[in-house]
């Protein structure tokens, strides 16, 4: 521990400039943030014009019915406008905000808050947990008629959307109600381990970190998830039985096999896993049991097993804590820096001894380039997961040694394509727009992985 502790104040020593050199720190971020919004509406330029090609690939040409390719490209052209003005519109948004001192108003209002229920400002905890949702609530107003036009008008328009205006509205307020009920204590923890352990709070907060995950893993199915939708058994059936005896050859730790009501808001469609190392639960959209055989969610649940075979969910798990570490391990520096705090309008009587919580959010905003190239990085390791999960599908009759497997790839590829045809999916992606905002392969560069790999395996079998 002393040698960790060791290597992070050299990394501190040599951040020390951050507490004395008076860097325009807001002109920074407001820099940054720009020239990442200008980047992202230069990638939707680059791929606007694709949505204007009157045929999809040549792959793809006979699982599209007349006139819905046409209807694809209109969708995702209402997309990328909407895109493009809601990138920009929140960027002005929170530009104004940073700009005129909306960080320090947050933090002096709710200073008042509290203030008027008796308790003053060495209640930091208080202070910082009414200080978050204060400037939550506050900053995400400019941004709910966005909320309200995609889901009624844009979704609305192209026949996705099953949201009502009520449940609208219910949804937001829980969500809302959970922000507060699981954010506050988290964050009173959070800011606790530094009140108690000071500039070693390093291992501490990453424990704390990853047992909040794992509690988090067991309160979301049971507790979190019944607020907005309702989990039912899968009835019994083709695909239950497929999907059961799926998971019984693979030793797949399954508990529970749910079907989710998703048609309640969207008619898109999913599945996912959850759940502990030994306790594994399925959930599948009742859309998508509509949208597909169940041959078919067979081979989608293959590859969302493939992801769990290959420790997919755990290694991105290795690789957030690592970046969490790193964050940390940076932070430091920011804690203690007064002209941070000078530099975003707070008074020098709150940027003389910073606020842990300022502090930590003024740092946040300052990794905004180091945290796109982060995202970028990661879409790059998720699409390669992607593949390696589509191979286990094809190569799964090799693993289980059953015959009624060997069209496992088939079937993948045919319910990719039927997702993203019924999804009204773009089919015709620009190469740097995918790279950027994609965590899997398109449509077309996973289908001529699923060849690749068929290939490969007849190649071995000869």
């Amino acid at each position: 521990m002393d040698l960790l502790h060791s290597q992070l104040r050299i990394i501190q020593n040599r951040l020390s400039f951050v507490a004395t050199e008076p860097i325009n720190w807001k002109l920074y971020v407001q820099a940054f943030a720009w020239s990442v919004t200008f980047f992202e509406s230069y990638l939707l330029i680059r791929q606007y014009p694709l949505y204007s090609k009157t045929a999809p690939p040549e792959v793809l040409a006979e699982h599209f019915d007349p006139g819905v390719f046409e209807k694809s490209q209109r969708y995702g052209k209402d997309k990328a406008k909407f895109a493009l003005f809601s990138g920009f519109y929140k960027q002005l948004v929170e530009s104004l905000l940073l700009q005129y001192g909306f960080n320090a108003w947050s933090w002096s209002a709710a200073g008042k808050l509290i203030a008027k229920f008796g308790y003053g400002p060495e209640y930091q905890i208080l202070q910082s947990v009414a200080f978050v949702f204060i400037m939550f609530f506050v900053s995400s107003l400019p941004t709910m008629p966005l909320q309200a036009y995609g889901t009624f008008v844009l979704e609305e328009k192209h026949g996705f959307n099953k949201t009502t205006p009520k449940l609208f509205i219910t949804d937001l307020l829980k969500g809302w109600g959970l922000a507060f009920v699981l954010g506050a204590p988290f964050l009173a923890v959070f800011l606790y381990i530094f009140q108690w352990a000071g500039d070693r709070f390093v291992p501490w907060l990453m424990g704390f970190m990853i047992s909040f995950q794992l509690i988090m893993v067991i309160l979301y199915p049971t507790v979190i998830q019944p607020f907005f939708n309702k989990l039912s058994p899968l009835a019994d059936g083709e695909l239950r039985t497929r999907i059961e005896s799926l998971a019984g050859k693979l030793k797949f730790p399954l508990k529970h096999l749910y079907e989710i009501d998703g048609s309640k808001r969207s008619s898109h469609s999913n599945a996912y896993f959850f759940g502990l190392p030994w306790s594994k639960h399925i959930v599948i959209f009742d859309t998508l049991i509509q949208q597909s055989k169940p041959e078919e969610v067979e081979a989608v649940l293959a590859h969302e097993l493939g992801h769990w075979y290959y420790l997919h969910p755990t290694k991105l798990m290795v690789i957030s804590q690592l970046h969490t570490f790193a964050v940390l391990a940076l932070f430091p520096a920011f804690l203690h820096a007064p002209p941070v705090l000078r530099s975003f309008d707070f008074p020098k009587e709150v940027a003389a001894q910073p606020p842990t919580i300022v502090a930590f959010l003024l740092f946040q905003m300052i990794l905004t380039p180091f945290e796109s190239v982060v995202s970028i990085c990661m879409n790059a390791i998720s699409r390669n997961y992607e593949y390696a999960a589509d191979r286990f599908a094809v190569e799964l009759q090799d693993m289980v040694h059953d015959e009624k497997m060997s069209d496992m790839g088939d079937r993948l590829g045919r319910a990719l394509i039927s997702l993203h045809v019924k999804n009204l999916s773009t089919v015709w992606v620009d190469w740097l727009y995918s790279a950027y905002h994609h965590s899997h392969p398109t449509l077309t560069e996973r289908l001529k992985g699923l060849e690749s790999f068929q290939a490969r395996r007849q190649k071995k079998a000869q």
